[in-house]
């Protein structure tokens, strides 16, 4: 087994771009040949665009990117930015004298730390992310639309750790790979799946991450009242999958979500899964891809701690 980044599976690339004055960033994932792809919704309050595309019974086959960002709602037109140079690069959906690039969005609320500056994730800023798309491995960290996120918000913007962006997957000795990219803005704290420990989150009122009990302790008496804090999770394969299966995958791989944020899929929480295949690699069962999303998303959540 040999570990790498959602950028590395052929046929996708992977940009950022942030305005370091306001403090938010917005990531693209390019698939320009076009990829099969669905999403689970597990948060109560998405914020997103064109997701019923992906549902399995809808008509169009196939994605040719999404689009990751801060900025809550605003952050969507980053998308319009991708989708311009999607289009110029010849890539989209047929639909006769035209393509149309098929590029859906999800946004963190990365507030209060852009909310002074007044600038938010724009047509420009997602472009800019297109054209910044590389095969690199991808890097982790304050990044694109991480750029200003953070875990633990249960306790507030003053009472959480920074998080960020991380990537991680596993090429298999016959060809297959799977992989994740993942931007944490999380009510709950960041857990090590392996060990149960809080790596980040929360601060306690007796300084240090607050543990488990503190973290329920905090709920019970403070639930959340306001949007919105979010995990925006891609998964991508180069196994073969139809829609079905993508959104299968995505569910599975969720469950990852839940081992290493803790608690998840709160009220406000804005969770997506989004599920990718690229259909270039050997062919694998659904029960065992989606296992291994989980394994592998709850990895690349553990390395979106800076």
């Amino acid at each position: 087994m040999t570990s790498i980044t959602l950028s590395e599976l052929p046929g996708l690339t992977v940009g950022h771009q942030e305005d370091r004055n306001a403090k938010t960033g917005c990531t693209a994932i390019l698939c320009p040949a076009g990829a099969v792809a669905s999403a689970f919704v597990p948060g109560f309050a998405p914020g997103v665009r064109e997701l019923d595309l992906l549902r399995p019974e809808s008509l169009v086959p196939a994605i040719h990117g999404l689009t990751l960002a801060g900025g809550s709602a605003f952050g969507l037109a980053a998308a319009t930015g991708v989708v311009r140079f999607l289009r110029e690069k010849g890539a989209g959906f047929a639909t006769g004298p035209i393509r149309v690039p098929i590029v859906p969005a999800a946004v963190i609320y990365d507030y209060p730390a852009n909310l002074s500056n007044g600038a938010l994730p724009d047509e420009a800023m997602g472009y800019a992310a297109a054209v910044n798309a590389s095969s690199a491995p991808a890097l982790s960290g304050p990044l694109g639309a991480g750029f200003s996120a953070a875990s633990g918000l249960l306790g507030g913007p003053n009472g959480a750790s920074p998080s960020g962006l991380g990537s991680f997957g596993e090429a298999r000795p016959n060809g297959l790979k799977v992989a994740a990219l993942v931007v944490v803005n999380s009510l709950g704290s960041v857990v090590n799946p392996q060990t149960g420990a809080i790596v980040s989150g929360l601060i306690s009122s007796k300084g240090g991450l607050a543990t488990r009990s503190e973290i329920l302790g905090v709920l019970e008496k403070s639930p959340p009242t306001r949007p919105g804090q979010t995990v925006l999770a891609v998964v991508a394969t180069n196994a073969p999958l139809d829609k079905l299966n993508a959104f299968r995958l995505a569910r599975m791989a969720c469950c990852g979500l839940s081992r290493a944020i803790f608690p998840a899929h709160l009220m406000f929480d804005g969770d997506v899964v989004f599920a990718l295949s690229l259909g270039s690699g050997p062919e694998a069962n659904i029960s065992y891809l989606g296992a291994l999303a989980a394994e592998i998303l709850s990895e690349a959540i553990l390395r979106s701690v800076p």
